[in-house]
């Protein structure tokens, strides 16, 4: 007999590991026997602390249960998959999970996320067993044929990326991983690292046969205390089994892994200013070129992909290039876990091949509003993405589909927002949250947040007239243009999209800012 309940970050917020003793405590009264563990989230955040019981190898749900309705789901038979108003039956047959596609996430929520054995019952360890045969051409080539993009932000074509490290000539070369998951509204970094660490580790040797490295580092911003413990303990699995060292699998190639824990700066999540940090030094953007595929770790060639890029290469070394290649549009191939937050019924990780439309994902997903209240935008793309109205919810999630519309996927996260938020104070917090974070190695990021929050704070109290925006665009414009990395370059996005389609939010009309921002 096995019960399921959740230690991922987030169902333990809402009260997982309370729901955990309490089934320990009432099993221990009754007398029964039951295995307890302790697997990573689904990732349907409405129904957590979700409990599920194991009988005969199939599944029953039961969600979201509270401490205190422990005692009845015992005394209602949950053990035994009898009825109770929680009762969800299959958790695959939730239509929120079933009509998605996952790959990356396609073990997550069923298993001890430490359990080696049950990894590879899951067909954990079959991308690295492939690629051990192959050379490192070959491994390149099978990421470049996926047509596997950086999940991270900036969506460059993985394969380029390793083929520019390979032919690099080098002593030494590395396989950094961004697992510094900064911006607002995004958590699939953090639930691959709780929930299926072999995962990671698995890509990230895979990667480093690819291009010749021996050496990788995960950076793991310092928010994260139970991926920190979860990813430690799994290294020294790992470590035990030869999976990592100096004989792969028994393979005689070799590749050592380190974790490291950033200081909690969200412009370390910008790769170079992250590979100065895990130097040692103060976490500030390097000018480029060179480039970090070049010169990167200790001016060493690495390669610099974010979790859920190199979660992605054991799937597609599994499963082959084709089979990833034939998910998505045009050239976002694959899927995307899309993290839907801030006003929702249903929040949570929606992992679905490329070329969903937005307004599917709100809505048949996320179920419209939790307040009721209509939804009136959305922010993609992290604390400095741009607001999309809704008359462009029917665009389809899709790199440049989305790019034709001034949006980014960035790392999939989507947070919403009903008609009571102010788009001005949003805009302005953009501004202030840009001149906080600045690594302040550029003027147009150091001074140009600053000035911008002056000017906001201007135009929202009404002091300034249509001047100020005019001022407050051109300020933009040298931000985008002039800053040295995406922070200073994408704080003007917020305060553009508002300006563009929540004007009044700002005082202003249509006519007054629209042939301002033509220029940009």
């Amino acid at each position: 007999m096995k019960v399921y309940v959740p230690r991922d970050y987030s169902a333990c917020a809402m009260g997982a590991d309370e729901v955990a003793r309490a089934i320990e405590r009432e099993a221990a009264r009754r007398g029964l026997s039951l295995d307890l563990v302790r697997n990573g989230s689904r990732g349907l955040y409405w129904l957590e602390p979700l409990v599920e019981v194991e009988r005969n190898g199939e599944r029953i749900g039961y969600g979201p249960i509270t401490e205190e309705e422990v005692e009845g789901l015992f005394s209602a038979g949950f053990l035994e998959g009898k009825e109770h108003p929680a009762r969800l039956g299959d958790p695959e047959e939730i239509p929120y999970l079933r009509r998605q596609k996952r790959l990356v996430f396609r073990r997550m929520g069923r298993t001890d996320p430490l359990s080696l054995d049950a990894y590879r019952q899951q067909g954990g360890l079959a991308g690295l067993t492939r690629a051990l045969t192959l050379s490192p051409q070959q491994i390149v080539e099978e990421v470049t044929k996926s047509g596997l993009r950086g999940r991270g932000g900036a969506g460059f074509p993985t394969g380029i990326k390793w083929k520019t490290t390979l032919q690099a000539a080098a002593d030494r070369k590395y396989i950094v991983c961004n697992a510094d998951e900064g911006d607002s509204g995004t958590f699939s970094d953090r639930m691959v690292i709780e929930g299926d660490p072999f995962l990671l580790i698995e890509g990230m040797i895979i990667a480093g046969l690819a291009v010749g490295a021996t050496e990788g580092y995960v950076y793991l911003r310092s928010e994260y205390p139970l991926a920190r413990r979860v990813f430690a303990e799994a290294l020294e699995k790992a470590r035990a089994v030869g999976m990592l060292g100096d004989d792969i699998l028994g393979s005689g190639k070799s590749f050592a892994l380190n974790l490291y824990i950033g200081a909690g700066a969200y412009v370390c999540g910008e790769e170079t200013a992250l590979l100065e940090s895990l130097e040692g030094k103060r976490g500030m953007v390097r000018p480029r070129p060179p480039l970090p595929a070049i010169r990167g770790l200790w001016q060493k060639p690495t390669v610099v992909n974010n979790v859920i890029t190199l979660a992605s290469v054991p799937v597609i070394l599994a499963d082959g290039a084709e089979a990833f290649a034939q998910l998505g549009v045009g050239r976002s191939k694959g899927t995307l876990p899309v993290q839907l937050s801030g006003n929702l019924k249903r929040p949570g990780l929606v992992e679905v091949p490329f070329g969903i439309t937005l307004e599917e994902l709100l809505f048949e997903y996320g179920g419209g509003t939790a307040s009721g209240r209509p939804l009136k935008t959305i922010q993609i793309g992290g604390p400095l993405g741009p607001f999309l109205p809704p008359s462009l919810f029917p665009v389809t999630l899709d790199y440049e589909e989305l790019t034709k519309v001034r949006g980014i996927v960035g790392h999939g996260g989507i947070v919403a927002f009903d008609d009571t938020v102010n788009l001005g104070r949003m805009a302005r917090y953009a501004m202030e949250y840009c001149a906080g974070e600045s690594c302040g190695k550029c003027t147009p990021c150091r001074i140009g947040s600053t000035r911008g929050m002056e000017l906001l704070d201007q135009i929202l109290s009404g002091k300034k007239g249509p001047e100020a925006a005019e001022l407050l665009v051109d300020l933009c414009d040298v931000m985008v243009n002039a800053s040295l990395c995406g922070l200073g370059g994408m704080t003007p996005f917020p305060v553009l999209s508002g300006l563009r389609f929540f004007p009044e939010d700002f005082g202003y009309s249509k006519e007054e800012v629209e042939p301002l921002l033509q220029k940009v």
